[in-house]
């Protein structure tokens, strides 16, 4: 097992962005782990305690072979011993200042905090990028009426802009929930084995995580504390459900049923091994399958936060699998969603005629809402809209034909003020507002 990328995530990989993925190899980990000690180092000359030739011969010569790091570690059992015995290969006599007055976890915490932050980093411009995308796909939408629809029954009319701008909002507070899960993560302990400094100097922990530009945290025990781990795995299941409520949306709207959108079929692309008239909404669905598996790196993260007294391993070959897997899975499936919603194809005239699927019935609570301004009680009123929308149901007529019928709704309403009701544009009035709180007044 590789630093922790097992089973899916060997495959998708592959369509990871370079740079997520190269952050989890071990070239990545080892060279982090090395910079930590370097500047341990460093630290401890400036304090007189490490002479500074050691320090100098060990930023000079320092490196590591993750071959011969491995080969020593079957002796050893013992990844950071392996990998300092390595390292003291090529230093030399200076090696033996190498790891001075530390803990394994005072180096591999820090080292992870680093990870974490260029990581989450990747994550943050990969939702920026969605939000760009549906950003434009929205205010080309503004004015796409299309159906809204509540328990998947027709409800009353939106608009398909209306429907991108609650998403790019909901991206709004993912990526505030990432930035903050950016913010706890980012400190390091330098702090000894149970965080009493008693072999260390609080000054060697404020230099090392100055230059890794972290914080010191404000106390620790053998481990930075694994609440800050849970916050940046459930930081992602969120974001990961919001993938798949997109996602499953976007599957809704390409039922042949509906047919309101879809995502692209390219030239060549098959969609059934036995029916070839076959548009699957296969990426979208994708999506929510692997949403669901970061999701699922949320409940070991939780459960990582409970060790025994200062600390023990319980944690450890949980993280070596979910940090890679949930941090890989979501910058692929943010950039198969910005993909999606880029060249996903719109169909203004379906929804023009899902629209009025119904033959009217979308206007009902205009028709109660009038009768209560006429001083009809709400139940007499309700029961008069009902009973012709019921009809309509029956596929008995129109509901503007049955209203302008209804002899009980006569006593109130006039054939002019009925006709005004079935007019869209009530429905659409306030939707520059609402562009206007999500998108800025200039737009």
């Amino acid at each position: 097992m590789e630093n922790g990328i097992i089973g899916i995530f060997f495959m998708i990989d592959r369509y990871s962005r370079p740079g997520m993925a190269a952050i989890w190899t071990l070239e990545n980990k080892y060279k982090t782990w090395l910079e930590v000690e370097i500047l341990a180092a460093e630290a401890w000359a400036e304090l007189g305690a490490v002479p500074k030739k050691a320090a100098e011969d060990i930023r000079i010569k320092a490196a590591f072979d993750p071959e011969r790091i491995a080969e020593i570690e079957e002796k050893t059992r013992h990844d950071v011993i392996a990998f300092l015995t390595n390292v003291a290969e090529y230093v030399g006599p200076s090696a033996r200042y190498l790891h001075w007055g530390l803990t394994s976890s005072d180096m591999l915490d820090t080292a992870n905090a680093v990870i974490f932050k260029q990581a989450m980093e990747i994550i943050i411009d990969d939702v920026n990028a969605l939000m760009d995308v549906i950003k434009k796909r929205a205010l080309e939408h503004r004015d796409t009426v299309m159906i809204g629809r509540s328990h998947g029954i027709h409800a009353e009319p939106i608009t398909f802009g209306l429907k991108l701008a609650i998403w790019y909002d909901e991206m709004q507070r993912n990526r505030r929930r990432l930035e903050n899960a950016k913010e706890t993560i980012s400190y390091g302990k330098i702090s000894g084995a149970v965080g009493t400094f008693a072999h260390a100097d609080p000054r060697v922990e404020s230099y090392v995580c100055e230059h890794l530009s972290l914080k010191p945290a404000p106390a620790s025990n053998q481990i930075i504390q694994r609440d800050r781990y849970a916050e940046v795995f459930c930081a992602l299941a969120v974001l990961a459900s919001s993938i798949e409520k997109i996602a499953t949306e976007v599957r809704h709207l390409q039922r042949t049923e509906v047919l309101e959108a879809e995502e692209y079929f390219r030239p060549g692309q098959k969609g059934s091994s036995a029916m070839p008239h076959k548009r699957n909404p296969i990426l979208s669905e994708n999506l929510c399958g692997l949403a669901r598996l970061v999701r699922s790196y949320a409940i070991p993260a939780l459960e990582n936060v409970t060790l025994w007294h200062e600390r023990d391993i319980s944690h450890s070959s949980v993280e070596r699998v979910t940090g890679p897997d949930a941090f890989i899975g979501t910058d692929f499936i943010l950039g198969r969603l910005t993909g999606i919603l880029d060249h996903l194809i719109v169909y203004p005239d379906r929804m023009e005629h899902n629209l009025n699927m119904l033959k009217g019935l979308i206007f009902s609570q205009q028709v109660l809402l009038t009768l209560t301004q006429k001083g009809v009680s709400r139940e007499e009123s309700y029961g008069i809209v009902q009973k012709q929308a019921m009809e309509v149901w029956e596929g008995n007529g129109t509901f503007k034909e049955r209203l302008l019928a209804d002899q009980d709704l006569a006593k109130y309403l006039a054939p002019e003020e009925i006709e005004a009701i079935f007019d869209i544009n009530y429905h659409l009035k306030h939707v520059k507002t609402i562009f206007e709180r999500v998108f800025g007044a200039d737009q």
